[in-house]
């Protein structure tokens, strides 16, 4: 396995992999070493075949603090075109994990802010512990939303609600963010990295081309348009009807026993 810098990547069980952004004296934020050290590593988990979820977290009391401010700001002087030519291949490398067909849960252990709260909205699902602040506070810092902001939010909690914490800038609890729908739980802290970790061993115990599939379909808000989503799930389903998994799931139910899916 490849060693990284300022990043983690184990495999607590079949099928899952969890990523911890690891610098938690600089709270974890996007040094120029995590940022190679994350690129590496979803180059590896995309050429698992046998990854069937993965957990991004942070180590610590922080999830992101965001991009390295003191990156940011190291060159006054810059032209716009140098530093767009920044900026974008930092986006490109943090939203990788967008590629992976597999699901991906951001485990919000703590503050996730500006590009790390992208971070999360890039991953399938969120889940809060208790206790956690998120927000994007672009425009306190001086600065445009950036790493797909302006798409991921309005996306996941709708263009009302991500006017609201983009043009204020202010900082949420976890609470709140349920309320948003910015995460889908808010779980008590003391127990928090066991019910994630239990939550992503259920879905690595699903049938992994349906769920690969059925993630495509969701991509970027769903299907344009309700003809578009009859005609993705007439052949898409089809597609896991022919498969041995779905002979599997069947015969487990009527044997009421858990299905031991193969991915095939």
């Amino acid at each position: 396995m490849a060693d990284y810098t300022h990043l983690r990547l184990d495999r607590p069980s079949a099928g899952v992999a969890v990523l911890t952004l690891d610098n938690p004296d600089m709270r974890n934020a996007m040094s120029d070493e995590m940022t190679s050290s994350w690129v590496r590593a979803i180059d590896e988990l995309a050429d698992d075949r046998s990854l069937r979820v993965v957990v991004v977290t942070g180590e610590g009391s922080a999830f992101c603090s965001g991009g390295n401010t003191s990156w940011i700001s190291s060159e006054p002087d810059a032209s716009v075109d140098h530093l767009r030519n920044r900026m974008l291949p930092f986006y490109r490398s943090w939203l990788s994990i967008r590629r992976l067909e597999v699901p991906t849960i951001a485990a919000v252990n703590g503050p996730a802010i500006g590009a790390g709260l992208c971070l999360a909205l890039a991953c399938d699902i969120r889940y809060a512990a208790s206790g956690a602040k998120l927000g994007v506070p672009f425009v306190k810092l001086g600065m445009h939303a950036g790493m797909a902001g302006t798409h991921l939010l309005p996306d996941v909690v709708g263009p009302a609600h991500a006017r609201d914490l983009l043009l204020t800038g202010r900082v949420v609890d976890a609470d709140e963010a349920l309320r948003l729908g910015l995460v889908s739980r808010v779980v008590d802290a003391e127990s928090f990295d066991s019910e994630v970790l239990r939550t992503a061993e259920g879905i690595a115990a699903t049938a992994p081309i349906a769920t690969r599939l059925t993630k495509i379909a969701l991509a970027d808000g769903g299907h344009a348009d309700f003809e578009s989503a009859l005609q993705w799930e007439a052949l898409a389903q089809p597609v896991t009807l022919a498969t041995e998994d779905l002979q599997e799931g069947i015969r487990a139910s009527r044997e009421k026993r858990a299905p031991v899916f193969e991915g095939r």
